[in-house]
């Protein structure tokens, strides 16, 4: 059986690595990036969209 402070010493070797691995973060990175510019696209889409039908509704065609 392994005595415990070597199990923590690994344990704590594993959490340092992981903690200096930077690659996971630029993916959040690029995630959140991309979600706010398909939000803000959207949102301009639905105000073009709300205009222009309201130009549309009001052209009179009498």
């Amino acid at each position: 059986m392994v005595p415990m402070h070597i199990l923590f010493a690994m344990l704590n070797t594993q959490l340092a690595r992981r903690q200096r691995d930077e690659r996971g973060a630029t993916a959040v990175e690029w995630v959140v990036i991309t979600a706010l510019v398909v939000g803000i696209a959207t949102a301009v889409g639905v105000i073009l969209l709300n205009l222009i039908t309201g130009k549309a509704n009001s052209i009179s065609l009498d």
